[in-house]
């Protein structure tokens, strides 16, 4: 207890460079603390999001009317379509005589004719006269925030009939344990936390580390006088502990208040595509705990470590000895993480990308810290190899001299560079995350495909489908019939029903289809069903208006039509068989196993208005758009979004590292700048050889980020399974971004020597 007090009785006491310097290691702290809360925050708001997502969740409502509770009586459909790219939610209920209690923010359930928005789609139905369509009926209110997963949620309950949920399931209540659309699914979360985590947490640690290693070298003088005045070991290293910890203290206390403030601002502006209530942003208990306990405790093992050379060897650091070289041991890091990301590379490079992603998900991981950790023990080792040589072989003096200090100090290289290192290796692991997540739920054709059940659907309104403004070509889809009760493997075949002019509006290539006639349909590169051989026979089951069904018998035709469409995933497989129209019995159709197919332009103002047209003849159709997936995609905002955020933390968390360290490394070097200054040396000399001390350690280590950060991308994308696995466009970005790193690392070095001298700064101690 008496060290404690010696060393806060030292810091206060000490003259006002100490006390500037305890304010900017809370100040740091405080930064650090403030990105950290953030970080730890983002998967609370998500669990209070997914929380209120599943309380308002339909008991037995799949939309399918497969799930069904015998206690309930009434109705319930779920729809999700896109709107843009974020995903319409729309609840068709139909309460009947059953005492249904409402779901949270709803005082009651609407009534037939009635329908309930939340607050944004209040506002757009003002502006959108087609949104009326997905969303028929009067507006009877707005959904309160306890009903809703963000203010910006585009979420309504519809009231309707009995007669229009034939579809329906069976509702009982309101409210699941987990909801079936998380705003982030927990795969992906964890690839989130592995990110954001290497993205913030790997620069937090080296921040927090240089923010209480402030003055090392002065601190470390007055320590070992007090090692000679009698103080022990341990009590020396208490003594510097002391003074860390209370800073780091203070630091918590104003991180965390500077946290509430942002959370109170940034979520009531939102961020693009995530938005959330401050509520959601509050930190839980364990956060505090982190904050509070933990950073402090970092600080006390950061602080009694750095005091240990004084409290061993006091009269080594009172005469200022030469630090001895880093050891090679802190390649050990780098070299089985490197072995893992070239395996994987060299795998993806000759075609054998793995398939089992259980050992992919240890390894991958482990890859990636090993070679972030290897880059800061390795970069003292460069720094002073590379300084050693290059000033044998310099003729300039200002080169020379920053050589030379390199060489005797290498320590200060990992303190100034490795901020920055770290965050141009995470950007580059963070561009593999996208990359990945691209590749999924996007629609990047030409044209959008939408199919939707046939059976259920009156001939009348199938034609009136056809004629939806935007709608551009049209084909009637389906499989042949199965017998599900025997035992023998099922075969089938898939037929498109549509004369040659339907299919031509369909497709981009339709070679030598003649009307009135059958044909094979086969995609070139594509691989055939094994049953759809010339010959063969399959019976499709048809019905008509008055509900009489029969069967007509399909032989496979030897001719052939070239065909390929434009849609994400092809509209008819390689073998199916073109069936004109006018081949099939009048009045019949099929029924079952058959889809209704629209083609449109993929422009995503096309794509709503048809949309809106499709709800304007049956709002409780449940369309399938190819390609689009709007719950995914959703995620995918929300992750970049959320990706964007780390990499701005830790952006500034890598600037506040570099700030801090190169500063203190400068007031660190003025008795050795005034040393020289009373020797001749000019200004300019002295501010290049600051410069280089700084340039050179850091652009090697630049260099070393992004070798490994792209490798460690493609060996991510490779365990990805992926379509992509090595990216050149974001490689100018990434150099373009280590490239003004490294010019403002140079500007933020030239003030840093002042031209006063003051001969203060050299008498002996």
């Amino acid at each position: 207890m008496k060290e404690l007090l010696l060393g806060l009785r030292l810091l206060m006491g000490s003259g006002r460079g100490n006390r500037a310097r305890f304010l900017l290691m809370a100040a740091g702290s405080a930064i650090g603390v403030c990105c950290l809360a953030a970080m730890l925050a983002i998967p609370g708001i998500l669990s209070a999001q997914d929380a209120r997502k599943a309380a308002r969740e339909p008991d037995c409502s799949n939309g399918l009317g497969g799930c069904i509770s015998e206690s309930g009586r009434g109705l319930a459909l779920t729809r999700v379509d896109p709107y843009g790219t974020e995903p319409l939610t729309r609840i068709f209920v139909a309460a009947g005589g059953a005492s249904i209690a409402p779901p949270p923010g709803l005082s009651k359930l609407p009534e037939p004719g009635q329908v309930i928005v939340s607050p944004r789609l209040h506002d757009l139905l003002r502006g959108d006269a087609g949104l009326a369509h997905l969303l028929p009926g009067r507006e009877a209110g707005v959904i309160s925030h306890e009903g809703l997963s963000n203010p910006d949620e585009l979420y309504a309950y519809v009231g309707s009939s009995r007669e229009m949920l034939k579809a329906g399931g069976h509702l009982s209540k309101f409210g699941q344990v987990e909801t079936r659309f998380p705003t982030v699914e927990a795969s992906t979360l964890d690839i989130l936390r592995f990110t954001l985590a290497g993205v913030v947490l790997l620069p937090l640690a080296v921040f927090l580390s240089v923010c209480a290693r402030l003055s090392a070298a002065s601190r470390m003088r007055r320590l070992a006088a007090l090692r000679l005045l009698g103080l022990s070991r341990k009590g020396t290293q208490r003594v510097n502990a002391a003074e860390t910890v209370a800073a780091t203290l203070l630091g918590a206390v104003l991180g965390l208040g500077a946290y509430w403030v942002v959370n109170q601002l940034v979520s009531r502006v939102g961020l693009p595509g995530f938005k959330w209530y401050p509520s959601d942003g509050a930190l839980s208990g364990s956060t505090f705990l982190v904050c509070l306990v933990g950073c402090p405790a970092l600080a006390w093992f950061v602080g009694r470590a750095g005091a240990k050379k004084a409290a061993a060897n006091p009269l080594s650091v009172r005469r200022s000895a030469v630090e001895k070289p880093p050891r090679l041991w802190g390649l050990l890091p780098l070299v089985p993480g490197m072995g893992i990301v070239i395996g994987y590379c060299v795998a993806g490079a000759t075609g054998h990308a793995p398939s089992e992603t259980s050992l992919s998900a240890i390894l991958m991981p482990l890859a990636v810290v090993l070679v972030g950790a290897g880059l800061v023990l390795t970069l003292p080792i460069l720094s002073r190899a590379l300084a050693c040589r290059v000033a044998r072989v310099t003729s300039s003096l200002s080169l020379g001299l920053a050589m030379r200090r390199n060489e005797m100090e290498p320590g200060g290289a990992l303190r100034v560079a490795t901020g920055l290192v770290l965050l141009v290796y995470a950007a580059s692991l963070t561009q593999g995350v996208l990359i990945e997540l691209d590749q999924v739920s996007k629609n990047t054709a030409r044209v959008q495909l939408y199919t939707m059940p046939l059976g259920g659907m009156s001939p009348r309104t199938e034609q009136t489908m056809q004629r939806v403004s935007g709608v551009r070509g049209h084909a009637v889809l389906a499989d042949s019939w199965v017998d599900l009760d025997s035992e023998k493997f099922p075969e089938s075949i898939s037929a498109v029903i549509a004369t040659c002019d339907q299919l031509r509006r369909m497709a981009s290539v339709v070679g030598n289809c003649v009307e009135g006639r059958s044909a094979r349909l086969m995609i070139p590169d594509y691989s055939n069903n094994e049953f759809s051989k010339a010959g063969r026979r399959f019976p499709f089951q048809l019905q008509n208006a008055e509900g009489k069904s029969r069967f007509v018998t399909v032989q496979v035709p030897s001719r052939t039509i070239r065909y390929h469409d434009d849609t994400a995933t092809q509209l008819a497989g390689s073998g199916s068989v073109l069936i004109p129209p006018s081949a099939l019995p009048k009045g019949f159709r099929p029924q079952t196993r058959a889809t209704l197919a629209l083609i449109s332009s993929s422009d995503p103002d096309t794509v709503r208005s048809v949309l809106e047209g499709i709800a304007g003849v049956d709002p409780t159709i449940e369309v399938e758009l190819d390609g689009v997936d709007p719950a995914a995609l959703q995620q995918i905002t929300v992750i970049k979004t959320l990706l964007g955020v780390g990499m701005i933390l830790g952006l500034i968390i890598g600037v506040a590292a570099y700030l801090v360290a190169a500063t203190d490394r400068a007031v660190e070097r003025r008795p050795q700048v005034t040393a020289l200054t009373l020797l001749g040396v000019r200004p300019r000399t002295l501010q290049a050889v600051q410069v280089a001390q700084v340039v050179v350690p850091l652009a090697v280590g630049l260099v070393l980020a992004v070798v490994t950060g792209k490798m460690a991308e493609s060996s991510y994308l490779v365990t990805g399974g992926g379509a992509i696995f090595w990216d050149g466009d974001g490689l100018p970005l990434l150099v373009g971004s280590a490239l003004g790193v490294v010019v403002i690392a140079a500007l933020g070095s030239l003030p840093l020597v002042g031209r006063r001298i003051d001969p203060e700064l050299i008498r002996r101690d």
